[in-house]
């Protein structure tokens, strides 16, 4: 348990040091939707499908937020997509649409394993890498176990409502 809080600890604190800028950045481009007249929709795929939950249904949610599901989208709107991996396809598909027709949207995935590039940080106006290259715990079998995607895409998300609602008090 020890060794699984420290990793985590370490995993939150280089996540808030290297990301600072781009949840910042994330924060300011949703915004402009809920000041203005447009809508933000969170577009989570995979198990980053807790932070739609939270987003929407969750104590403290995201004002204005909807869950992204298929609906026609406007350049007044913003989205939010949320992956494991950069290279989900799915997610790749909504960036590609969304870039093409000039509506500006926020990543967060994970960075591809290879080093041929990573096409959704270039489409998006905003990326914030979750930085789980491995698992965080040794295993049993000599691998690595314990990947917290989810969980680090949970604490960028309050970063970034927390970001959010202090731009949104500004505007009222």
């Amino acid at each position: 348990m020890k060794m699984l809080t420290t990793q985590m600890s370490g995993l939150l604190q280089r996540i808030a040091g290297r990301e600072e800028e781009m949840i910042g950045m994330t924060a300011r481009l949703l915004a402009q939707a809920t000041a203005g007249e447009g809508r933000v929709f969170i577009a989570a795929f995979g198990e980053l499908g807790a932070v739609s939950a939270n987003a929407i249904r969750g104590q403290e949610p995201l004002r204005g937020a909807v869950r992204y599901r298929g609906e026609e989208i406007d350049s007044t709107d913003r989205v939010w997509i949320l992956a494991r991996s950069s290279s989900d396809v799915e997610a790749l598909k909504l960036a590609r649409e969304l870039f093409e027709r000039f509506i500006p949207f926020a990543a967060v995935a994970d960075e591809p394993e290879d080093a041929e590039g990573n096409e959704l940080a270039d489409l998006a106006t905003a990326y914030v890498s979750l930085g789980v290259k491995r698992g965080l715990l040794p295993s049993e079998d000599g691998g690595r176990t314990v990947f917290p995607h989810a969980l680090a895409a949970l604490f960028v998300y309050e970063a970034v409502r927390m970001d959010y609602e202090e731009l949104l008090a500004e505007f009222s």
